[in-house]
Formats: C-alpha cells, structure tokens, sequence
C-alpha cells in the first residue's frame, strides 16, 4: 500500500514529515526502534534536500512516498525539483576527522546508509528522487 505526502521546503515542515512516517509505520507494527531509526533516517535525508538542494525555498515542494510491502521491506520514495546530488561524489567523513576538527554535522548520510539497505539517488525528467530501501 502507499502513502504520500507533499510539503513546501521549509524546515519547520520535518516535524510533518516525521510524524507521518511514524503514523504510517506504526499501522504496520513496526517495532518502535526500528521505527525511530526509519525516521531518522527519511528526516535526515528530507532535511538536506530542503536545505542543501532546495535552499529552503517554500516555493518548493518535497514529496514523500511510503510503499510497504509487509513482511518484505519499505520503501521510501523522496522527490523534489532542487539541486542534483550526485552520492557517487560524496566522500563520508571519517569520525576521528569529525571529531578532531570538532566539526557539527556531516554524519547524516553516513548515518542513513547504516540504517537503511539501499540507497539511490536518480533523476527523472525535471525530479530528483532518493529511494531508501529497508529491508524487514
């Protein structure tokens, strides 16, 4: 089944987001650190598309679809109309480099490729789309 939702770019839309991939989750009984983990991961990459590819433009809107198939796995469909991010560019920081140069940030998409199984970034027409697979 999917569910959808669209949502101007502004960071004060996350909480909308987080709390419909929660509801949406939990019709599911999807234990609840999984759960959170899921959120956490959809907020974070929700949260750099609007930010980073976006610059926060409200003009622009961000989709989120959510496609369970139970017992199988989730999938989380993200588009929006910002700047391209290229994940084959993206270099993860290590942790002692974070925390050496005392730096805020920049664990997010490392963050997400721990919780989820699969990770794709592609563009379709005048949409970029970020597919987060999490395999149950």
């Amino acid at each position: 089944m999917k569910h959808n939702i669209t949502i101007s770019c502004s960071k004060t839309n996350l909480t909308l987001i987080r709390d419909f991939v929660n509801a949406t989750l939990s019709t599911y009984g999807i234990n609840e650190i999984e759960t959170h983990k899921l959120v956490l991961a959809v907020d974070e990459v929700c949260a750099n598309l609007i930010i980073h590819a976006n610059q926060c433009n409200t003009g622009q809107h961000l989709e989120l679809g959510i496609d369970v198939a139970p017992g199988s796995q989730i999938l989380f469909v993200i588009r929006d109309n910002g700047t391209v991010f290229d994940i084959t560019k993206y270099n993860a920081p290590s942790l002692d480099e974070i925390v050496s140069s005392k730096r805020k940030g920049g664990l997010g998409l490392l963050l997400v490729k721990r919780i989820m199984d699969k990770i794709e970034f592609t563009t379709e027409k005048n949409h970029n789309i970020c597919t987060l697979i999490k395999n149950l």
